[in-house]
């Protein structure tokens, strides 16, 4: 018997706006702080980014017709799909005033944007990207499909966070994005634009993706290339207080002018320690990374923030990005514990792990055991509807897609299996894509993208991909992939 998935199970992909959209002459995006960083001179010498830029790549801004109907022939019935704050609103947007009220203790605990400030923002918008989103947008959902829209992937306009001015200058000094209080009240105002202009489309709303990965990597792991790279663990637990603050705010907003559910996208990084001695270390590393943050948007209660009613309950659904584990032993540093390289993302590139299994070109284990812990977890301990919003392999001659699809999916069942809310798997990525500081060398698509003419190619694991999405269901003949 083959691994049957429920009939509205969702099969699809993720797309993010940086990374994707641009390509074609006329879709360049230059007001953001990704924008000038990748392009930054020193960067690139310093070998922080690739020197590869955004304006190379896939072309989703004019190509979405093309992708969509690729899409649809690979049998998928969900997408989603982000949009860029920057082109909706490349200049400021301070000056529309809203309703606010800040504590005592300088926390954001209520905006609202009422109908008047929506007209304001209205005549600051850049009408023609909204016009070209509502197009997008459209075009994938006419086709009687699922959308998930998802409301911030990283960039962030040029106006509120300058990240050469950040490094160069400090945080009080240049417009500094998340570790500037007013971010709070300028993302809500957005969210509420958003869902006033576009709500009629989609079916469920995202927030932001990966918040922890902004914080963590932008002032903490700055080798990642991440801006601002700014060492500081204040700065990042000031940005991680903004980012929970944001989509709270921007969750009651999408929910004043939308009845639909609003969640938020999260990296999830499964915790093992090497060896037993160890658990209590990985344990304390596990909730640190997956659930403080959403503990503070679900329970108004964390490390993170303490006790916060104005956060409680602003979360409708989680969306559950994985790739790989991490690997932990106990240590005496700040956190408590220490990453044993050879292990999850710290792999040698296209090599084996510590563990004798294959690792991602960009030198992450394929470990997917961890995806039905992660997907467990999450519902134990929020009994929320959840969905697989990213999941893929870097991996440009496409030697391991296939397995790496089934064996995850193999494993989301056996979840699905043990009473789990699993509803759909989106696929990153249908096309090759612009993997931040990576450039393109890292090729995570189901279709090979030649970036000079735009040209997009099937790689044999899309076809696997058809197969299991069209009937809803790893076939027997499929099954031998699913081993590990």
């Amino acid at each position: 018997m083959g691994l049957k998935f429920p009939k509205d199970f969702v099969f699809g992909f993720s797309e993010a706006g940086f990374q994707f959209e641009m390509g074609v002459p006329g879709s360049e995006d230059p007001n953001t702080d990704w924008w000038v960083w990748v392009h930054d001179p020193e960067n690139i010498v310093a070998g922080i980014v690739s020197g590869d830029f955004p304006e190379n790549g896939p072309g989703y801004w004019n190509l979405y017709r093309q992708d969509h109907d690729t899409a649809d022939r690979l049998g998928m019935d969900g997408a989603r799909i982000g949009i860029e704050w920057s082109r909706v609103f490349p200049k400021p947007t301070f000056d529309v005033r809203v309703s606010t009220e800040v504590d005592g203790d300088g926390n954001t605990v209520y905006v609202d944007v009422g109908e008047k400030a929506l007209e304001e923002l209205d005549r600051i918008a850049n009408r023609e990207a909204v016009t070209r989103y509502r197009e997008i947008l459209s075009d994938w959902k006419n086709r009687g499909k699922l959308l998930i829209v998802n409301l911030y992937h990283w960039p962030l306009p040029l106006w509120i966070h300058n990240p050469l001015k950040v490094r160069s200058l400090g945080p009080d000094r240049a417009p500094s994005g998340w570790l500037d209080r007013r971010i709070v009240v300028e993302f809500a105002k957005y969210a509420a634009y958003i869902a006033w202009k576009l709500g009629d489309l989609p079916d469920l709303w995202s927030t932001m993706n990966e918040p922890s990965v902004i914080y963590s990597l932008g002032y903490i792991s700055i080798r990642s290339g991440f801006p601002p790279g700014y060492i500081s663990t204040e700065a990042a637990f000031k940005a991680a207080k903004h980012l929970t603050e944001a989509h709270a705010r921007a969750y009651d907003m999408v929910k004043k002018y939308s009845r639909k559910p609003v969640g938020i996208i999260y990296a999830t990084t499964v915790v093992e320690p090497l060896t037993p001695e160890h658990r209590d270390a990985a344990e304390t590393a596990y909730s640190m990374q997956n659930f403080e943050f959403l503990d503070s948007i679900k329970f108004g209660r964390s490390r993170l923030v303490g006790w916060r009613k104005d956060l409680e309950e602003r979360l409708d659904y989680i969306g559950v990005n994985y790739y790989t584990r991490q690997v932990v032993v106990s240590s005496k540093t700040l956190l408590g514990w220490s990453v044993v390289s050879g292990y999850g993302f710290a792999c040698q590139p296209g090599g084996l792990s510590a563990a004798g299994r294959p690792c991602s070109e960009f030198g992450w284990e394929v470990y997917p055991e961890g995806i039905s812990v992660a997907l467990e977890r999450f519902w134990e301990r929020y009994r929320l509807p959840l969905i697989v919003t990213e999941n893929g392999i870097a991996d440009a001659m496409d030697r391991y897609r296939s397995r790496y699809i089934v064996s995850h999916l193999a494993q989301i069942h056996r979840a699905i299996e043990k009473g789990v809310d699993v509803r759909g798997y989106l696929h990153w990525a249908l096309v090759d894509n612009y993997e931040w500081a990576q450039g393109f060398k890292m090729k995570f698509g189901l279709n090979y993208v030649d970036l000079n003419t735009k040209k997009r190619y099937l790689r044999p694991s899309a076809l696997v991909f058809r197969e299991i999405a069209k009937g809803k269901e790893v076939i027997d003949e499929l099954l031998h992939l699913a081993e590990v």
